[in-house]
């Protein structure tokens, strides 16, 4: 399912039921995830650089949201009375899971990521990497289409006119196939930004 959607939308990985394993469980499960995505070469959605003129904080909350992905998240709609304080969360014989508490959950990280941090980078992908994609496969449809009916057209009136007429079909689709080829390279060259900005990040994980 994912390899059939990864070009058409943006996919955020998400752990569910988080509490039903052990941190180290947690730990091991995200690497043979990644590992998996890599293997099967499946695109989810690559979180950008900061910029220079970032803050440091702003940095530091960038680097803790990269480093979470995939999110192993706790959901819950029970408020609990926990030292004092109402919070949502699940209650175990041994203690209470609380949903916003960091060392729990990455609710608030993915929560934090998709409606504040990233929201507007997850439209942008959205609409200049996956719609334009969407269209120029369309477009490249459309025209093969045209270029078959063309192609019996012409088969069908070679034994009455022996001379060649640009007609407007065919004009029409000269443009869409320079158009198409406009499109193929801009995503070429968007998708060549994303492997050298994973590039970059791989490297900063690694030092």
């Amino acid at each position: 399912m994912m390899k059939r959607l990864h070009r058409k939308v943006n996919i955020v990985v998400v752990i569910a039921k988080a509490d039903s394993l052990t941190a180290i469980e947690i730990k091991r499960l995200k690497a043979r995830i990644l590992n998996d995505l890599e293997e099967h070469q499946i695109q989810v959605y690559q979180f950008p650089e900061c910029d220079s003129d970032e803050d440091e904080d702003f940095k530091q909350q960038d680097r803790e949201l990269k480093e979470a992905a995939p999110f192993a998240v706790v959901a819950s709609d029970i408020v609990l009375e926990m030292g004092g304080k109402r919070v949502r969360g699940r209650q175990y014989p041994w203690g209470i899971v609380d949903v916003e508490n960091p060392r729990h959950s990455d609710f608030t990280k993915l929560r934090t990521m998709l409606i504040s941090t990233h929201m507007q980078d997850l439209k942008d992908v959205t609409q200049d990497v996956h719609y334009e994609n969407f269209r120029a496969q369309c477009i490249s449809q459309i025209s093969q289409h045209a270029m078959r009916e063309r192609g019996k057209l012409k088969r069908d009136s070679m034994g009455n006119n022996n001379d060649v007429v640009i007609t407007d079909t065919d004009r029409l689709l000269l443009q869409k196939d320079e158009e198409i080829r406009r499109m193929q390279d801009m995503l070429t060259q968007m998708q060549q930004k994303l492997k050298a900005s994973d590039k970059k990040h791989d490297s900063i994980i690694d030092v």
